[in-house]
Protein backbone atom coordinates (compact mmCIF):
# COMPACT_ATOMS: atom_id res chain seq x y z
CA UNK A 1 0.00 0.00 0.00
CA UNK A 2 1.14 3.48 -0.90
CA UNK A 3 1.26 6.75 2.11
CA UNK A 4 2.00 7.76 4.92
CA UNK A 5 -0.78 8.29 7.14
CA UNK A 6 -1.06 11.88 8.74
CA UNK A 7 -2.95 13.49 11.71
CA UNK A 8 -5.28 15.72 9.22
CA UNK A 9 -5.94 13.20 6.76
CA UNK A 10 -9.82 11.97 5.81
CA UNK A 11 -10.53 8.58 4.28
CA UNK A 12 -12.98 6.98 2.03
CA UNK A 13 -13.89 3.22 1.63
CA UNK A 14 -14.67 1.49 -1.53
CA UNK A 15 -16.54 -1.51 -1.92
CA UNK A 16 -16.45 -3.41 -5.12
CA UNK A 17 -18.68 -6.67 -5.78
CA UNK A 18 -17.43 -8.90 -8.20
CA UNK A 19 -18.71 -12.36 -9.13
CA UNK A 20 -17.17 -14.55 -6.92
CA UNK A 21 -16.17 -11.90 -3.44
CA UNK A 22 -15.92 -8.26 -2.06
CA UNK A 23 -13.28 -6.22 -2.02
CA UNK A 24 -12.83 -2.85 0.62
CA UNK A 25 -10.35 -0.56 -0.15
CA UNK A 26 -9.35 2.51 2.01
CA UNK A 27 -8.06 5.53 0.37
CA UNK A 28 -6.87 9.01 1.53
CA UNK A 29 -9.32 11.61 0.31
CA UNK A 30 -6.23 13.75 -0.65
CA UNK A 31 -4.28 11.96 -3.12
CA UNK A 32 -5.51 8.89 -4.06
CA UNK A 33 -3.24 6.50 -1.52
CA UNK A 34 -4.22 2.85 -1.28
CA UNK A 35 -4.07 2.47 2.39
CA UNK A 36 -5.74 -1.25 3.26
CA UNK A 37 -7.58 -3.54 1.03
CA UNK A 38 -9.09 -6.92 2.37
CA UNK A 39 -11.36 -9.24 0.42
CA UNK A 40 -14.65 -11.54 1.23
CA UNK A 41 -15.12 -14.54 -0.51
CA UNK A 42 -19.08 -15.11 -1.26
CA UNK A 43 -19.81 -18.55 0.70
CA UNK A 44 -22.50 -19.62 -1.89
CA UNK A 45 -20.57 -18.04 -4.82
CA UNK A 46 -22.34 -18.22 -8.14
CA UNK A 47 -25.47 -20.90 -7.61
CA UNK A 48 -25.21 -22.68 -10.81
CA UNK A 49 -26.80 -26.57 -9.77
CA UNK A 50 -28.93 -26.30 -7.28
CA UNK A 51 -30.39 -24.25 -4.39
CA UNK A 52 -28.98 -23.99 -1.17
CA UNK A 53 -30.48 -27.20 1.16
CA UNK A 54 -32.33 -27.98 -2.30
CA UNK A 55 -32.13 -31.12 -4.46
CA UNK A 56 -33.84 -30.13 -7.96
CA UNK A 57 -31.29 -29.47 -10.53
CA UNK A 58 -31.28 -25.53 -12.17
CA UNK A 59 -32.18 -25.29 -15.41
CA UNK A 60 -29.16 -24.87 -18.00
CA UNK A 61 -27.88 -21.23 -18.18
CA UNK A 62 -29.33 -20.22 -14.72
CA UNK A 63 -26.84 -18.12 -12.79
CA UNK A 64 -27.82 -16.74 -8.90
CA UNK A 65 -26.83 -15.55 -5.91
CA UNK A 66 -27.38 -15.17 -2.09
CA UNK A 67 -28.03 -12.04 -0.80
CA UNK A 68 -26.82 -12.40 2.63
CA UNK A 69 -23.18 -12.79 0.80
CA UNK A 70 -23.46 -9.48 -0.08
CA UNK A 71 -24.16 -8.45 3.42
CA UNK A 72 -20.98 -10.42 4.49
CA UNK A 73 -19.07 -8.17 2.36
CA UNK A 74 -19.96 -5.39 4.76
CA UNK A 75 -19.49 -7.18 7.79
CA UNK A 76 -16.27 -8.91 7.18
CA UNK A 77 -14.12 -6.79 4.40
CA UNK A 78 -14.73 -3.17 5.18
CA UNK A 79 -13.62 -3.87 8.66
CA UNK A 80 -10.83 -5.89 7.63
CA UNK A 81 -9.67 -3.43 4.94
CA UNK A 82 -9.34 -0.44 7.74
CA UNK A 83 -7.42 -2.78 10.07
CA UNK A 84 -5.24 -3.31 7.36
CA UNK A 85 -4.80 0.10 6.74
CA UNK A 86 -4.32 1.11 10.33
CA UNK A 87 -6.43 4.08 10.84
CA UNK A 88 -8.69 5.41 12.87
CA UNK A 89 -11.99 4.60 11.24
CA UNK A 90 -13.58 7.78 13.19
CA UNK A 91 -11.58 9.62 10.09
CA UNK A 92 -13.45 7.72 7.08
CA UNK A 93 -15.93 10.19 6.03
CA UNK A 94 -17.96 8.54 3.17
CA UNK A 95 -18.36 5.01 1.44
CA UNK A 96 -19.03 4.19 -1.89
CA UNK A 97 -20.11 0.70 -3.77
CA UNK A 98 -19.69 -0.62 -7.26
CA UNK A 99 -21.34 -3.93 -8.52
CA UNK A 100 -21.74 -6.61 -10.93
CA UNK A 101 -24.35 -5.60 -13.96
CA UNK A 102 -27.11 -6.67 -14.10
CA UNK A 103 -27.10 -8.76 -11.65
CA UNK A 104 -31.13 -7.79 -10.28
CA UNK A 105 -33.33 -9.47 -7.55
CA UNK A 106 -36.84 -9.20 -6.47
CA UNK A 107 -38.13 -7.83 -3.38
CA UNK A 108 -40.87 -6.75 -0.88
CA UNK A 109 -41.28 -3.14 -0.98
CA UNK A 110 -39.20 -2.52 2.26
CA UNK A 111 -36.27 -4.05 0.10
CA UNK A 112 -36.69 -7.67 1.89
CA UNK A 113 -35.67 -10.06 -1.35
CA UNK A 114 -38.20 -13.05 -1.55
CA UNK A 115 -35.19 -15.40 -1.28
CA UNK A 116 -35.64 -14.97 2.31
CA UNK A 117 -39.40 -15.31 2.93
CA UNK A 118 -39.01 -18.59 4.13
CA UNK A 119 -42.30 -20.38 2.38
CA UNK A 120 -40.51 -18.85 -0.92
CA UNK A 121 -36.96 -20.05 -0.48
CA UNK A 122 -37.47 -23.01 -2.70
CA UNK A 123 -37.99 -20.98 -5.79
CA UNK A 124 -35.57 -20.30 -8.07
CA UNK A 125 -37.37 -16.86 -9.77
CA UNK A 126 -36.97 -15.34 -5.75
CA UNK A 127 -33.30 -15.40 -5.51
CA UNK A 128 -30.83 -12.47 -7.35
CA UNK A 129 -30.01 -13.62 -10.92
CA UNK A 130 -26.39 -12.67 -11.37
CA UNK A 131 -25.20 -11.25 -14.71
CA UNK A 132 -24.30 -14.31 -15.71
CA UNK A 133 -27.76 -15.56 -15.82
CA UNK A 134 -28.75 -16.18 -19.84
CA UNK A 135 -31.59 -18.37 -19.40
CA UNK A 136 -33.83 -15.38 -20.55
CA UNK A 137 -32.60 -15.32 -24.47
CA UNK A 138 -36.24 -16.26 -25.64
CA UNK A 139 -37.64 -13.16 -23.35
CA UNK A 140 -34.85 -11.19 -24.64
CA UNK A 141 -35.95 -12.37 -28.20
CA UNK A 142 -39.38 -11.11 -27.84
CA UNK A 143 -38.35 -7.74 -26.69
CA UNK A 144 -36.51 -7.22 -29.72
CA UNK A 145 -38.84 -7.95 -32.08
CA UNK A 146 -41.54 -6.51 -30.19
CA UNK A 147 -39.93 -3.05 -30.44
CA UNK A 148 -38.93 -3.42 -33.92
CA UNK A 149 -41.98 -3.81 -35.17
CA UNK A 150 -43.44 -0.76 -33.05
CA UNK A 151 -40.44 1.59 -34.26
CA UNK A 152 -39.67 2.30 -30.53
CA UNK A 153 -36.88 4.66 -30.48
CA UNK A 154 -35.04 3.78 -27.96
CA UNK A 155 -33.58 0.68 -29.68
CA UNK A 156 -30.81 2.23 -31.47
CA UNK A 157 -29.55 3.09 -28.66
CA UNK A 158 -28.88 -0.22 -27.39
CA UNK A 159 -27.11 -0.66 -30.69
CA UNK A 160 -30.57 -2.91 -31.99
CA UNK A 161 -30.88 -5.27 -29.53
CA UNK A 162 -31.73 -6.02 -25.64
CA UNK A 163 -29.83 -8.26 -23.84
CA UNK A 164 -30.79 -11.71 -22.20
CA UNK A 165 -28.34 -10.44 -19.81
CA UNK A 166 -30.59 -7.22 -19.00
CA UNK A 167 -33.40 -6.13 -16.23
CA UNK A 168 -36.67 -6.24 -19.08
CA UNK A 169 -35.66 -10.12 -19.98
CA UNK A 170 -34.79 -11.30 -16.70
CA UNK A 171 -38.35 -9.40 -15.35
CA UNK A 172 -40.60 -10.91 -18.10
CA UNK A 173 -39.08 -14.38 -17.38
CA UNK A 174 -39.86 -14.39 -13.87
CA UNK A 175 -43.58 -13.49 -15.20
CA UNK A 176 -43.42 -16.11 -17.71
CA UNK A 177 -42.24 -19.01 -15.69
CA UNK A 178 -43.17 -18.16 -11.88
CA UNK A 179 -46.04 -15.31 -12.08
CA UNK A 180 -46.43 -15.97 -8.42
CA UNK A 181 -42.99 -14.89 -7.56
CA UNK A 182 -43.49 -11.71 -10.10
CA UNK A 183 -46.83 -11.04 -8.82
CA UNK A 184 -45.43 -10.69 -5.22
CA UNK A 185 -42.15 -8.64 -6.17
CA UNK A 186 -43.08 -5.39 -4.90
CA UNK A 187 -39.44 -4.10 -6.42
CA UNK A 188 -37.59 -5.12 -9.03
CA UNK A 189 -33.63 -3.71 -7.89
CA UNK A 190 -30.38 -3.91 -9.64
CA UNK A 191 -28.22 -5.06 -6.81
CA UNK A 192 -25.92 -2.19 -7.12
CA UNK A 193 -28.77 -0.10 -5.37
CA UNK A 194 -29.89 -2.99 -3.15
CA UNK A 195 -26.66 -2.67 -1.32
CA UNK A 196 -27.01 0.88 -0.85
CA UNK A 197 -30.32 0.08 0.22
CA UNK A 198 -28.90 -1.41 3.04
CA UNK A 199 -26.39 1.08 3.92
CA UNK A 200 -28.38 3.87 4.18
CA UNK A 201 -31.72 2.77 4.37
CA UNK A 202 -32.88 4.68 1.16
CA UNK A 203 -34.10 3.25 -1.43
CA UNK A 204 -32.17 5.02 -4.81
CA UNK A 205 -31.51 4.25 -8.61
CA UNK A 206 -28.42 5.13 -9.97
CA UNK A 207 -27.99 6.55 -13.53
CA UNK A 208 -25.84 4.15 -14.52
CA UNK A 209 -27.57 1.08 -14.51
CA UNK A 210 -31.14 2.17 -15.15
CA UNK A 211 -29.76 3.52 -18.67
CA UNK A 212 -27.61 0.92 -19.68
CA UNK A 213 -29.60 -2.20 -18.07
CA UNK A 214 -33.45 -0.67 -17.56
CA UNK A 215 -33.75 1.04 -20.72
CA UNK A 216 -33.88 3.99 -19.18
CA UNK A 217 -33.72 7.33 -22.08
CA UNK A 218 -34.25 10.97 -22.24
CA UNK A 219 -35.45 10.49 -18.40
CA UNK A 220 -38.28 7.67 -19.44
CA UNK A 221 -38.75 3.60 -19.43
CA UNK A 222 -40.55 2.24 -22.14
CA UNK A 223 -44.30 3.11 -22.01
CA UNK A 224 -47.21 0.86 -20.32
CA UNK A 225 -48.57 0.18 -23.54
CA UNK A 226 -45.14 -1.13 -25.17
CA UNK A 227 -45.24 -3.27 -21.79
CA UNK A 228 -48.81 -4.45 -22.30
CA UNK A 229 -48.03 -5.58 -25.75
CA UNK A 230 -45.11 -7.46 -24.70
CA UNK A 231 -47.55 -9.44 -22.10
CA UNK A 232 -50.50 -7.75 -20.20
CA UNK A 233 -49.20 -9.11 -17.03
CA UNK A 234 -46.06 -7.10 -17.46
CA UNK A 235 -47.90 -3.96 -17.51
CA UNK A 236 -46.68 -2.61 -14.20
CA UNK A 237 -42.97 -3.95 -14.07
CA UNK A 238 -41.84 -0.32 -14.76
CA UNK A 239 -43.57 0.40 -11.62
CA UNK A 240 -41.66 -2.38 -9.86
CA UNK A 241 -38.18 -0.88 -11.64
CA UNK A 242 -38.44 2.75 -10.84
CA UNK A 243 -37.17 5.04 -7.85
CA UNK A 244 -35.11 7.81 -7.68
CA UNK A 245 -33.03 7.76 -10.53
CA UNK A 246 -29.49 9.63 -9.25
CA UNK A 247 -26.31 10.68 -11.03
CA UNK A 248 -23.12 9.46 -10.82
CA UNK A 249 -20.46 10.57 -7.65
CA UNK A 250 -24.38 11.98 -6.02
CA UNK A 251 -25.15 11.31 -2.35
CA UNK A 252 -27.32 8.84 -1.65
CA UNK A 253 -27.66 8.74 2.03
CA UNK A 254 -25.97 8.19 5.36
CA UNK A 255 -24.93 5.23 7.13
CA UNK A 256 -27.65 3.82 9.20
CA UNK A 257 -26.72 2.59 12.26
CA UNK A 258 -27.54 -0.76 11.38
CA UNK A 259 -24.49 -0.79 8.34
CA UNK A 260 -22.00 1.31 10.92
CA UNK A 261 -22.64 -1.81 13.32
CA UNK A 262 -21.09 -4.02 10.38
CA UNK A 263 -19.09 -2.01 8.79
CA UNK A 264 -17.02 -0.40 12.24
CA UNK A 265 -17.36 2.40 10.29
CA UNK A 266 -19.68 6.05 11.88
CA UNK A 267 -22.79 6.11 11.69
CA UNK A 268 -24.05 9.33 9.40
CA UNK A 269 -21.07 9.22 7.30
CA UNK A 270 -22.13 9.93 3.42
CA UNK A 271 -23.07 6.80 0.81
CA UNK A 272 -22.64 7.62 -2.48
CA UNK A 273 -25.01 6.49 -5.11
CA UNK A 274 -24.37 2.82 -6.25
CA UNK A 275 -22.77 2.11 -9.87
CA UNK A 276 -21.39 -0.84 -11.89
CA UNK A 277 -18.06 -2.17 -11.51
CA UNK A 278 -16.52 -1.66 -15.11
CA UNK A 279 -17.96 1.80 -15.38
CA UNK A 280 -16.82 3.50 -12.46
CA UNK A 281 -13.28 1.87 -13.08
CA UNK A 282 -13.17 4.85 -16.11
CA UNK A 283 -12.61 7.49 -13.13
CA UNK A 284 -9.78 5.34 -11.64
CA UNK A 285 -7.62 4.84 -14.76
CA UNK A 286 -8.44 8.61 -15.46
CA UNK A 287 -10.30 7.81 -18.55
CA UNK A 288 -13.45 9.99 -18.36
CA UNK A 289 -12.01 12.29 -20.92
CA UNK A 290 -14.03 11.74 -24.58
CA UNK A 291 -11.99 8.74 -26.32
CA UNK A 292 -10.15 6.95 -23.59
CA UNK A 293 -11.73 3.09 -24.08
CA UNK A 294 -11.05 1.51 -20.87
CA UNK A 295 -11.33 -2.65 -21.13
CA UNK A 296 -12.10 -3.72 -17.58
CA UNK A 297 -10.36 -7.26 -18.42
CA UNK A 298 -11.64 -10.45 -15.67
CA UNK A 299 -13.68 -13.08 -15.98
CA UNK A 300 -15.62 -10.98 -18.60
CA UNK A 301 -14.82 -7.42 -20.45
CA UNK A 302 -16.40 -4.42 -20.51
CA UNK A 303 -15.82 -1.75 -22.64
CA UNK A 304 -16.67 2.08 -21.94
CA UNK A 305 -15.83 5.17 -23.63
CA UNK A 306 -16.94 8.60 -22.98
CA UNK A 307 -18.23 10.38 -26.26
CA UNK A 308 -19.03 14.31 -26.50
CA UNK A 309 -21.87 13.53 -29.43
CA UNK A 310 -24.73 11.46 -29.59
CA UNK A 311 -24.70 8.16 -32.32
CA UNK A 312 -26.10 5.03 -32.08
CA UNK A 313 -23.74 2.23 -32.86
CA UNK A 314 -25.29 -1.19 -33.52
CA UNK A 315 -24.02 -3.86 -31.65
CA UNK A 316 -23.52 -1.87 -28.53
CA UNK A 317 -24.75 -2.59 -25.34
CA UNK A 318 -26.00 0.78 -25.12
CA UNK A 319 -25.43 5.02 -24.90
CA UNK A 320 -26.40 6.50 -21.84
CA UNK A 321 -26.25 10.04 -21.55
CA UNK A 322 -24.25 11.02 -18.27
CA UNK A 323 -23.59 6.83 -17.99
CA UNK A 324 -20.25 7.38 -17.29
CA UNK A 325 -19.60 10.49 -15.90
CA UNK A 326 -21.57 13.57 -15.83
CA UNK A 327 -22.06 16.30 -19.42
CA UNK A 328 -20.56 12.97 -21.84
CA UNK A 329 -22.41 10.55 -23.59
CA UNK A 330 -21.11 7.10 -22.36
CA UNK A 331 -20.95 4.33 -24.50
CA UNK A 332 -20.60 0.56 -23.31
CA UNK A 333 -19.72 -2.64 -25.05
CA UNK A 334 -18.62 -6.01 -23.80
CA UNK A 335 -17.81 -9.41 -23.92
CA UNK A 336 -19.47 -11.96 -21.94
CA UNK A 337 -16.14 -14.60 -21.83
CA UNK A 338 -12.53 -13.29 -21.70
CA UNK A 339 -10.51 -14.79 -18.45
CA UNK A 340 -13.83 -17.47 -17.85
CA UNK A 341 -12.42 -19.03 -21.53
CA UNK A 342 -8.80 -19.26 -20.22
CA UNK A 343 -9.87 -20.37 -16.84
CA UNK A 344 -12.22 -23.27 -18.42
CA UNK A 345 -9.34 -24.49 -20.89
CA UNK A 346 -6.55 -24.48 -18.04
CA UNK A 347 -8.98 -26.72 -15.74
CA UNK A 348 -10.93 -28.74 -18.02
CA UNK A 349 -8.85 -29.25 -21.16
CA UNK A 350 -4.97 -28.74 -20.39
CA UNK A 351 -3.19 -31.78 -19.44
CA UNK A 352 -1.13 -32.28 -15.99
CA UNK A 353 2.03 -30.48 -16.19
CA UNK A 354 0.24 -27.91 -18.63
CA UNK A 355 -2.49 -27.13 -16.51
CA UNK A 356 -1.31 -23.68 -15.39
CA UNK A 357 -1.61 -20.27 -16.86
CA UNK A 358 1.92 -19.61 -16.24
CA UNK A 359 3.27 -22.36 -18.11
CA UNK A 360 0.88 -22.48 -21.16
CA UNK A 361 1.25 -18.80 -21.65
CA UNK A 362 5.68 -19.42 -21.39
CA UNK A 363 4.89 -21.88 -24.28
CA UNK A 364 2.44 -20.27 -26.33
CA UNK A 365 4.68 -16.95 -26.31
CA UNK A 366 7.33 -18.71 -27.88
CA UNK A 367 5.49 -19.10 -31.17
CA UNK A 368 5.06 -17.07 -34.05
CA UNK A 369 2.13 -15.41 -34.73
CA UNK A 370 0.24 -17.76 -36.71
CA UNK A 371 2.16 -20.72 -35.99
CA UNK A 372 -0.59 -22.75 -34.56
CA UNK A 373 -3.01 -22.70 -37.62
CA UNK A 374 -5.99 -21.42 -35.20
CA UNK A 375 -8.80 -19.51 -35.40
CA UNK A 376 -11.23 -19.21 -32.33
CA UNK A 377 -14.80 -17.74 -31.70
CA UNK A 378 -14.51 -16.32 -28.46
CA UNK A 379 -18.46 -17.34 -27.40
CA UNK A 380 -18.47 -19.63 -25.27
CA UNK A 381 -20.04 -17.69 -22.32
CA UNK A 382 -22.26 -16.28 -25.27
CA UNK A 383 -21.83 -12.92 -27.35
CA UNK A 384 -22.17 -9.71 -25.96
CA UNK A 385 -21.48 -7.18 -28.38
CA UNK A 386 -21.73 -7.06 -31.10
CA UNK A 387 -24.25 -10.05 -31.46
CA UNK A 388 -25.94 -9.53 -28.50
CA UNK A 389 -27.18 -13.47 -28.47
CA UNK A 390 -26.53 -15.87 -25.91
CA UNK A 391 -26.85 -18.74 -27.75
CA UNK A 392 -24.01 -18.82 -29.69
CA UNK A 393 -21.20 -20.63 -28.23
CA UNK A 394 -17.44 -21.33 -28.62
CA UNK A 395 -15.58 -22.74 -32.13
CA UNK A 396 -11.92 -23.60 -32.65
CA UNK A 397 -11.24 -24.19 -36.28
CA UNK A 398 -7.85 -25.68 -37.77
CA UNK A 399 -7.18 -28.49 -35.36
CA UNK A 400 -4.92 -31.09 -36.00
CA UNK A 401 -3.10 -34.20 -34.86
CA UNK A 402 -0.18 -31.93 -34.23
CA UNK A 403 -2.57 -29.44 -32.41
CA UNK A 404 -0.90 -28.92 -28.35
CA UNK A 405 -2.50 -27.48 -25.24
CA UNK A 406 -0.41 -24.03 -26.04
CA UNK A 407 -1.33 -23.67 -29.42
CA UNK A 408 -5.13 -23.72 -28.30
CA UNK A 409 -4.54 -21.82 -25.28
CA UNK A 410 -3.04 -18.92 -27.68
CA UNK A 411 -5.57 -19.23 -29.85
CA UNK A 412 -8.36 -18.67 -27.14
CA UNK A 413 -5.72 -15.37 -25.63
CA UNK A 414 -5.98 -14.10 -29.66
CA UNK A 415 -9.45 -15.03 -30.18
CA UNK A 416 -10.66 -12.52 -27.11
CA UNK A 417 -8.44 -9.86 -28.65
CA UNK A 418 -10.21 -10.15 -31.98
CA UNK A 419 -13.66 -9.49 -30.14
CA UNK A 420 -12.35 -6.28 -29.15
CA UNK A 421 -10.86 -5.36 -32.16
CA UNK A 422 -14.63 -5.92 -33.38
CA UNK A 423 -16.17 -3.52 -30.89
CA UNK A 424 -13.30 -0.34 -31.04
CA UNK A 425 -14.20 -0.41 -34.88
CA UNK A 426 -17.54 -0.86 -34.88
CA UNK A 427 -17.25 2.46 -32.53
CA UNK A 428 -14.62 3.87 -34.63
CA UNK A 429 -16.80 3.73 -37.74
CA UNK A 430 -20.00 5.00 -35.96
CA UNK A 431 -18.56 8.39 -35.24
CA UNK A 432 -16.96 7.63 -31.76
CA UNK A 433 -13.15 8.54 -31.88
CA UNK A 434 -11.12 6.38 -29.79
CA UNK A 435 -7.89 7.68 -28.74
CA UNK A 436 -6.45 5.80 -26.18
CA UNK A 437 -6.87 1.95 -24.83
CA UNK A 438 -6.71 2.00 -21.19
CA UNK A 439 -6.46 -1.92 -19.74
CA UNK A 440 -8.04 -2.65 -16.29
CA UNK A 441 -8.42 -5.59 -13.97
CA UNK A 442 -6.89 -8.58 -12.96
CA UNK A 443 -5.31 -10.02 -16.67
CA UNK A 444 -3.12 -7.35 -16.81
CA UNK A 445 -0.50 -9.63 -15.44
CA UNK A 446 -0.22 -12.03 -17.98
CA UNK A 447 2.25 -9.85 -20.76
CA UNK A 448 1.61 -12.11 -23.57
CA UNK A 449 -1.82 -11.45 -23.58
CA UNK A 450 -1.32 -7.78 -23.45
CA UNK A 451 1.19 -7.85 -26.20
CA UNK A 452 -1.21 -9.25 -28.13
CA UNK A 453 -3.93 -6.80 -27.55
CA UNK A 454 -1.31 -4.02 -28.78
CA UNK A 455 -0.65 -6.24 -31.98
CA UNK A 456 -4.39 -7.22 -32.46
CA UNK A 457 -5.54 -3.57 -31.98
CA UNK A 458 -2.81 -1.72 -33.81
CA UNK A 459 -3.38 0.32 -30.44
CA UNK A 460 -0.86 1.11 -27.11
CA UNK A 461 -2.16 0.16 -24.41
CA UNK A 462 -2.51 1.73 -21.00
CA UNK A 463 -2.68 0.68 -17.77
CA UNK A 464 -4.24 1.44 -15.12
CA UNK A 465 -1.70 1.94 -12.28
CA UNK A 466 -3.98 0.15 -9.37
CA UNK A 467 -4.74 -3.28 -9.06
CA UNK A 468 -8.41 -2.18 -7.02
CA UNK A 469 -9.64 -0.28 -10.52
CA UNK A 470 -13.23 -0.66 -9.46
CA UNK A 471 -13.18 -0.17 -5.70
CA UNK A 472 -10.72 2.67 -6.02
CA UNK A 473 -13.55 4.40 -8.53
CA UNK A 474 -15.89 3.53 -5.82
CA UNK A 475 -13.70 5.56 -3.38
CA UNK A 476 -13.49 8.70 -5.90
CA UNK A 477 -17.50 8.88 -6.31
CA UNK A 478 -17.54 8.42 -2.39
CA UNK A 479 -14.62 11.52 -1.98
CA UNK A 480 -17.67 13.17 -4.69
CA UNK A 481 -20.36 12.48 -2.22
CA UNK A 482 -18.76 13.82 0.55
CA UNK A 483 -17.93 17.11 -1.23
CA UNK A 484 -14.51 16.74 -0.96
CA UNK A 485 -14.00 17.53 -4.38
CA UNK A 486 -16.97 19.30 -6.79
CA UNK A 487 -17.24 16.77 -9.68
CA UNK A 488 -15.91 13.23 -10.12
CA UNK A 489 -13.33 14.80 -13.17
CA UNK A 490 -11.83 16.81 -10.57
CA UNK A 491 -11.76 13.79 -7.83
CA UNK A 492 -10.23 11.59 -10.91
CA UNK A 493 -7.64 13.69 -11.26
CA UNK A 494 -6.21 13.93 -7.99
CA UNK A 495 -7.30 9.97 -7.21
CA UNK A 496 -6.90 7.78 -9.73
CA UNK A 497 -3.35 6.91 -12.32
CA UNK A 498 -2.58 5.33 -15.26
CA UNK A 499 0.71 4.06 -16.91
CA UNK A 500 0.82 5.47 -20.43
CA UNK A 501 1.95 3.24 -23.50
CA UNK A 502 3.12 0.10 -21.53
CA UNK A 503 2.87 -2.21 -24.72
CA UNK A 504 3.27 -1.00 -27.89
CA UNK A 505 2.14 -2.68 -31.43
CA UNK A 506 4.90 -4.57 -33.58
CA UNK A 507 4.04 -3.81 -37.30
CA UNK A 508 4.90 -7.12 -38.54
CA UNK A 509 3.35 -9.08 -35.49
CA UNK A 510 0.44 -6.46 -36.33
CA UNK A 511 0.42 -7.34 -40.01
CA UNK A 512 0.43 -10.69 -39.49
CA UNK A 513 -3.06 -10.60 -37.62
CA UNK A 514 -4.44 -8.65 -39.68
CA UNK A 515 -4.50 -11.77 -42.21
CA UNK A 516 -5.96 -14.12 -39.13
CA UNK A 517 -8.54 -11.15 -38.00
CA UNK A 518 -9.81 -11.02 -41.40
CA UNK A 519 -10.72 -14.78 -40.98
CA UNK A 520 -11.86 -13.94 -37.59
CA UNK A 521 -14.69 -11.95 -39.04
CA UNK A 522 -15.42 -14.63 -41.87
CA UNK A 523 -16.60 -17.16 -39.49
CA UNK A 524 -17.85 -14.17 -36.73
CA UNK A 525 -20.07 -12.87 -39.60
CA UNK A 526 -21.06 -16.65 -40.77
CA UNK A 527 -22.04 -18.52 -37.27
CA UNK A 528 -23.01 -15.35 -35.60
CA UNK A 529 -25.03 -13.28 -38.53
CA UNK A 530 -27.50 -15.71 -39.90
CA UNK A 531 -24.99 -17.63 -42.09
CA UNK A 532 -25.32 -20.97 -40.19
CA UNK A 533 -27.36 -21.23 -37.02
CA UNK A 534 -26.24 -24.25 -35.66
CA UNK A 535 -24.80 -23.40 -32.34
CA UNK A 536 -28.11 -21.78 -31.40
CA UNK A 537 -29.49 -25.46 -32.83
CA UNK A 538 -27.31 -27.56 -30.83
CA UNK A 539 -28.18 -25.33 -27.75
CA UNK A 540 -31.80 -26.36 -28.07
CA UNK A 541 -30.68 -29.73 -28.59
CA UNK A 542 -28.61 -29.59 -25.65
CA UNK A 543 -31.35 -27.99 -23.51
CA UNK A 544 -34.50 -30.32 -24.20
CA UNK A 545 -31.95 -33.47 -23.75
CA UNK A 546 -31.07 -31.71 -19.99
CA UNK A 547 -34.38 -30.68 -19.14
CA UNK A 548 -35.89 -34.37 -19.66
CA UNK A 549 -33.29 -36.01 -17.92
CA UNK A 550 -34.21 -33.72 -14.72
CA UNK A 551 -37.53 -34.46 -15.52
CA UNK A 552 -37.02 -38.25 -15.06
CA UNK A 553 -34.85 -37.45 -12.03
CA UNK A 554 -37.35 -35.80 -9.75
CA UNK A 555 -40.35 -37.34 -11.48
CA UNK A 556 -40.83 -40.57 -8.68
CA UNK A 557 -40.50 -44.15 -10.60
CA UNK A 558 -43.35 -46.86 -10.14
CA UNK A 559 -43.17 -49.61 -8.23
CA UNK A 560 -43.60 -52.83 -10.26
CA UNK A 561 -45.25 -55.59 -8.37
Amino acid sequence: MMGVDGPGDRYVVGVDYGTLSGRALVVRVGDGAELGTAVHEYRHGVIESTLPGGVDPLPPDWALQDPEDYRDVLRHAVPAAVAAAGIDPGRVIGVATDFTACTVLPTRADGTPLCEVPELRNRPHAWPKLWKHHAGQAQADRINALAHERGEAWIGRYGGKISAEWQFAKGLQILDEDPEIYRRAERFVEAADWIVWQLCGVETRNLCTAGYKGIRQDGQYPSRDFLTALDRGFADFVDKLDGPVLPMGARAGALTATAAAWTGLPAGIAVAVGNVDAHVTAASAQALVPGHLVAIMGTSTCHVVNGAELVEVPGMCGVVEGGLSPGAWGYEAGQSGVGDIFGWFVEHAAPAGMNSHERLSELAAAQPVGAHGLIALDWWNGNRSLLVNHDLSGLVVGMTLATRPADVYRALLESTAYGTRMIIEALVEAGVPIRELVVAGGLTSNRLLMQIYADVTGRPLSLIGSAQGPALGSAIHAAVAVGAYPDVYAASAAMGRVDRDVYRPDPQRARAYDALYAEYRTLHDHFGRGGNEVMSRLRAIRNAAVNQSAAQVTTPLEVVA
